[in-house]
């Protein structure tokens, strides 16, 4: 098929690719509890090809970032879009846990494909806005769940989980093939004068920086979290006595968790990156104490949930747009998978979240936990990041 030319429409089509792949991560938990109750295998197993997901996912993007930065991102993204509904279509066959821990795999190299390309792509396109535009590609990711959380509900209380698995699997990669083969390599003639902005760092420039290796830190610290409770909203939903709440939950913590990727990227283009860190991580440690105080109360549980996903779902825009504004766009899809690993990195505590709970009796523990690493993510990022970014400027 032919590509479209405008930029934006290339980003409109690069947010529905991400908004096809989001419930390959935002989905996931609606799946657990049936599939725990079919298969009797333990949650912290099953958590465990989520991490997989997660890891892959993004320890495969500096690669597949490389190979989009140097042929363009049409190839990838289609390629993507086949892995990740195999995967889901390999989740619905998975009958022990090693072929759900493969289908994790296969997911894992669809969801870097997809979105990391289409976001250093997004990058290019939008030099002069790196902020909105990497909110608007995050903002795909999470408002595709919220829009099908009900009906992913529903099918799996009518026809259970594998065929809904099967069906979901399908349609999301397909959608996501369709979509890739409009994509086109930014190109000078649709790309405006690049923001003068420095030295341009190639990879390996990147990750011998001091500034990288910080922003991977504070990058760890936030994503911790967010990270834990998006896997694990089902079971602690469940353990705090509010399971019936789950769905309407997850819709209403999917919708906030996309709104605030775009507003967050905007508002970080006007005030500063580190500013806006420091302003939503010491939120987000707030939504986390909300939720250990009152998360048991039906209603505080589903505020506390929403203010969650609200204050943490700006990293994906936050976080690329750094990249670009430290280290160029001459490699932007390279340079943020690099960074993007860190989301991975901070995925293999998913299942252990489950131990530190047996371990202490419940979710306080761990929710006080990621409130201080949150809340020392938003200072680490004022009080050190911004200094040491203005002296590579």
């Amino acid at each position: 098929m032919r590509a479209l030319g405008s930029r934006w429409l290339q980003l409109a089509v690069m947010v529905l690719c991400t908004v096809a792949l989001s419930n390959m991560q935002y989905g996931w938990t609606l799946f657990v509890n049936p599939m725990r109750e079919e298969t009797r295998w333990a949650t912290p197993s099953i958590q465990f090809a989520f991490s997989i997901l997660i890891f892959l996912n993004t320890w495969l993007a500096p690669a597949e970032g490389w190979v989009a930065d140097r042929w363009g991102p049409r190839f990838v993204v289609m390629l993507g879009g086949l892995a990740a509904g195999a995967s889901w279509m390999m989740n619905a066959r998975a009958h022990s846990l090693q072929a759900l821990y493969a289908a994790a795999a296969v997911g894992g190299l669809g969801m870097g494909c997809v979105f990391g390309t289409c976001m250093g792509s997004a990058l290019k396109l939008f030099p002069e806005r790196r902020g909105m535009a990497s909110g608007m590609i995050a903002a795909g990711l999470a408002l595709g769940s919220a829009l099908t959380v009900f009906p992913i509900s529903h099918m799996i209380a009518v026809s259970g989980y594998r065929h809904t698995f099967f069906v979901f699997g399908l349609l999301q990669g397909g959608s996501i093939v369709v979509l890739g083969s409009l994509l086109a390599r930014p190109a000078a003639k649709i790309v405006p004068a690049a923001v003068s902005h420095g030295r341009e760092f190639t990879p390996w420039e990147t990750v011998r920086s001091k500034v990288f290796w910080l922003i991977y830190a504070i990058y760890l610290m936030i994503a911790f979290g967010g990270m834990t409770v998006t896997a694990q909203l089902g079971p602690i939903a469940r353990d705090f006595g509010v399971g019936k709440l789950l769905t309407v939950a997850v819709s209403i913590d999917n919708l906030a968790n996309g709104l605030t990727r775009p507003f967050s990227g905007y508002l970080s283009d006007r005030i500063g990156r580190e500013n806006a860190m420091l302003l939503m991580f010491s939120a987000e440690g707030a939504a986390f104490l909300g939720m250990a105080a009152w998360g048991r109360n039906p209603v505080a549980f589903v505020i506390s949930a929403a203010m969650i996903f609200l204050f943490w779902g700006e990293i994906f825009s936050l976080f690329p747009a750094i990249c670009g504004d430290a280290f160029g766009v001459r490699n932007a899809t390279a340079n943020n998978g690099l960074l993007y690993t860190a989301k991975g990195t901070s995925a293999l505590v998913v299942p252990l979240a489950n131990y530190l709970v047996s371990a202490s009796g419940g979710w306080t523990a761990s929710l006080l936990l990621m409130a201080i690493s949150s809340a020392a993510a938003g200072v680490l990022a004022r009080m050190v990041l911004a200094p040491m970014r203005r002296r590579i400027a």
